[in-house]
């Protein structure tokens, strides 16, 4: 094979994982915005591949720098930042003709000291995370919202039966099961006219409520349900995508010890675990083109 067949395909580059803490101290009671932010160029960069030629290339040391002088102006959503990340670098540079820019947000609560949440001291809270992409292609930018690890369990009201079996099925049916999950989670808006603070919340909220509500059948129903109610109620939302392990609890044994054990004590099993993933999205909605590029662990 002759070398003259070997082109380049397509390609990103810039700088991952930015590490950004925000404290916003103009009143005596402090805010605090803890992100890792990641920016991502596409556009005419064939020469730095080919030749070496870096005259088209924005450090990913510039990249960097930008994040953390736009953040003096204040951070807000991260939808937000990422657009205004994104714009700066297509208006900026004529051979930059889109990106990818990503960001997770980590919540903080403030310790309370009598009762009440003190004015600059915080913990960091648990696992969950909130997360955010925006993409820029031909011109048009795209968000996308999302959260992950968002650890759920209903202790009853959940079932798995009717499920075939062969000559490997060992797992015995159950009309009264623990249901857990660790829910990630994204949702993309086909508008930019949004209150991201006050969607992100009612997302989480209206899945939060899915979950609880709804008698499961198997994961696989609530993660549908889920997904519905969150497009019943955000007409700004054209689909929304799941990644949901099952993480199992068996029952223990306890009749070696003579002791009965009603649906009370349990193993919780890290690995292996059923992974669920689906997306559910509006009928006849607007192809996303290239958002999802480079977001892993969605179907």
């Amino acid at each position: 094979m002759s070398a003259q067949n070997i082109v380049l395909g397509a390609n990103q580059y810039g700088k991952a994982e930015v590490r950004l803490v925000r404290i916003t101290r103009d009143a005596p009671r402090h805010q605090i915005e803890d992100l890792s932010v990641t920016s991502q160029l596409r556009g005419d960069f064939a020469d730095a591949h080919l030749t070496g030629d870096n005259a088209h290339v924005v450090a990913t040391d510039t990249q960097k720098n930008t994040v953390y002088a736009f953040a003096k102006d204040g951070v807000g959503t991260p939808e937000e930042f990422l657009l205004r990340l994104g714009s700066h670098f297509v208006d900026s540079f004529d051979w930059v003709d889109g990106g990818r820019w990503a960001a997770e947000k980590y919540q903080w609560d403030r310790i309370e000291v009598g009762g009440q949440g003190h004015d600059h001291s915080f913990v960091k809270a648990g696992t969950e995370t909130r997360t955010a992409v925006v993409t820029i292609d031909k011109g048009k930018p795209t968000v996308i919202s999302g959260l992950q690890d968002l650890s759920v369990l209903k202790s009853t009201g959940s079932e798995f039966t009717g499920y075939p079996k062969d000559q490997y099925t060992t797992l015995k049916e159950t009309t009264d099961r623990i249901l857990a999950t660790s829910v990630t989670s994204r949702w993309r808006y086909n508008t930019l006219d949004v209150d991201y603070d006050k969607s992100f919340d009612d997302v989480r909220r209206t899945m939060l409520e899915a979950f609880a509500t709804t008698h499961s059948l198997a994961l696989q129903q609530s993660l549908f349900e889920m997904g519905k109610q969150v497009l019943a109620a955000h007409e700004e939302i054209d689909e929304i995508k799941f990644s949901m392990p099952n993480l199992h609890h068996f029952l223990v044994d306890l009749s070696p010890f003579e002791l009965e054990n009603p649906n009370e004590v349990f193993y919780a099993a890290d690995r292996p675990y059923g992974l669920i993933e689906a997306t559910v999205q509006r009928e006849g909605a607007a192809d996303a083109g290239r958002a999802w590029e480079g977001i892993a662990g969605f179907c």
